[in-house]
């Protein structure tokens, strides 16, 4: 193994010293020839990286995980889940590393993460690689996502490993390099609370307070605290994620974070035609996780969590359960609060319009979409036209045009805001016909599709010349859109 010069890279090791029972030491496999596909240099400056270093022949080792800097442990962590319902004991970080923790200039302390990097104990009989698609998948969706204002784990870099990796047929292996502001899961909670460990459940729980939610380190029941503060930020998120039109496709619990950001983009897209029912997962046949379950899936992860830390909330089991019960029914509330405040300023509503007067004419509005099978994005977008006068672009959208002329008329009497409805409304989301477009010529070696769409998405709301055909919806013979986990 090489060692990189402290200047260089300060990895903190902290997680593996804090909680060594849920941290396995572990080499990624070694890259026989690493090129880099596409790096993040605003990320990296962030970071305190330098891209140029990244860019050289140690950076590339660096960054899958062949040339550890000094003092640095990394580490595949141990976690449970519920997947599609059932639990699973014992899942981890199967083709995944924990480098450690970068602390970047303004103090912030983040997690630095390799996915791909090769087979670890927890592979349950995975090969522990990645192939190129999925990888630069991550990196578009997590980084729109990032644009869109969207809480998220970061990708700073995906870099081809000069390995193949057979899926159903043979593949370009890649590693992404990924960074969050942790990877504690609610899947953690559950592995250490199914070892039995009430210290080591306590330890976890302390860990999280300080690391995502330190105001709950001060409150009477710091760890009811702390279940109220995930509670509330999945609130927000899932709230954030149904109102730009994003399905997530595996809402497992261990791929719900303790902090609040959307973690692993596997088989997610965004909405094309508005639907509540959508389902883009090839796994999810049953539509567990379709767009409009999400909410009720993500109170479901959060009644998991609740259960992991009821030794936590009180020494009497009934008390414990009523504390918890009590602290998730406010996730309702939450979500429709936050909701409800998205949907306003979508519509570009004054403060003056009363919550109820908005939330039917939301409702109305989706019900609408949904009948008429309309592109989300595109009307949203559209509304801010309509704002302004003219209300072609969202009439051509709709084939009722009785009911939305009359939807119309009483919105627009509420008089909207076009300029702040830009603000939110993005004119480009990674579209799924693009995306798949992009990453076919990626695999086969053009990168300018990715590079291209990145531009357009990583700043959604200013449109641009020559990005036309990155605002417009799917082709009509694009079809069913379907996609897969990436493993």
């Amino acid at each position: 193994m090489s060692i990189a010069p402290v200047s260089t890279v300060d990895l903190d090791d902290r997680f593996a010293r804090e909680l060594g029972e849920m941290a396995l030491p572990w080499q990624a496999e070694p890259a026989p020839d690493p090129r880099l596909l596409v790096l993040n240099e605003p990320l990296a400056a962030e970071l305190g990286l330098d891209p140029d270093w990244l860019r050289g022949p140690d950076g590339l080792r660096f960054l899958v995980g062949n040339l550890v800097p000094d003092g640095a442990t990394p580490v595949a962590q141990a976690y449970a889940g519920h997947q599609c319902g059932g639990l699973v004991p014992r899942l981890g970080d199967g083709r995944a590393l924990l480098l450690g923790e970068v602390a970047s200039p303004d103090g912030q302390r983040r997690d630095l993460h390799l996915k791909g990097s090769g087979r670890t104990p927890f592979a349950r009989g995975g090969d522990g690689l990645a192939a190129v698609g999925p990888m630069l998948r991550e990196y578009v969706i997590s980084e729109a996502m990032q644009a869109l204002g969207v809480p998220t784990t970061r990708s700073l870099a995906v870099v081809a490993t000069g390995r193949p990796v057979r899926r159903e047929t043979v593949l370009p292996g890649a590693v992404l390099a990924r960074v969050a502001s942790s990877h504690l899961r609610v899947g953690s909670f559950q592995y250490a609370a199914l070892t039995g460990d009430l210290d080591l459940l306590r330890r976890l729980a302390d860990h999280a307070i300080s690391r995502h939610h330190p105001a709950a380190a001060d409150a009477p029941h710091r760890y009811l605290a702390l279940f109220e503060a995930v509670v509330a930020a999945q609130a927000s998120l899932v709230a954030r994620w149904m109102l730009v039109g994003f399905v997530h496709g595996v809402m497992n619990t261990d791929n719900m974070t303790i902090s609040g950001e959307t973690i692993d983009y596997g088989p997610c897209a965004f909405l094309d035609a508005y639907d509540q029912a959508t389902v883009f997962s090839s796994i999810d046949a049953g539509g567990r996780y379709a767009y409009g379950n999400q909410p009720l899936v993500a109170e479901w992860n959060l009644a998991r969590l609740a259960e992991t830390l009821l030794p936590l909330f009180a020494d009497d089991e009934d008390r414990a359960v009523a504390l918890a019960m009590e602290a998730l029914e406010r996730f309702r509330e939450q979500y429709v609060a936050a909701s409800l405040a998205g949907m306003r300023a979508k519509l570009g509503l004054p403060a003056g319009v009363e919550d109820a007067e908005a939330t039917a004419l939301a409702d109305e509005l989706l019900a609408l979409l949904q009948a008429n099978h309309v592109d989300y994005t595109s009307f949203f977008r559209g509304l801010g036209s309509a704002a302004r006068g003219d209300a072609e672009p969202v009439r051509g959208l709709v084939l009722d045009l009785a009911a939305i002329d009359g939807w119309l008329q009483r919105w627009r009497a509420l008089g909207p805001d076009a300029q702040a409805m830009d603000r939110v409304n993005p004119v480009y989301i990674p579209r799924n016909h693009l995306v798949e477009e992009a990453l076919t010529a990626a695999v086969g070696g053009d990168l300018n599709p990715v590079r291209r769409l990145l531009e357009a998405v990583t700043a959604p709301f200013d449109e641009r010349p020559g990005l036309e055909r990155y605002a417009g919806p799917a082709p009509e013979d694009f079809g069913s859109y379907v996609t897969f986990c990436g493993t």
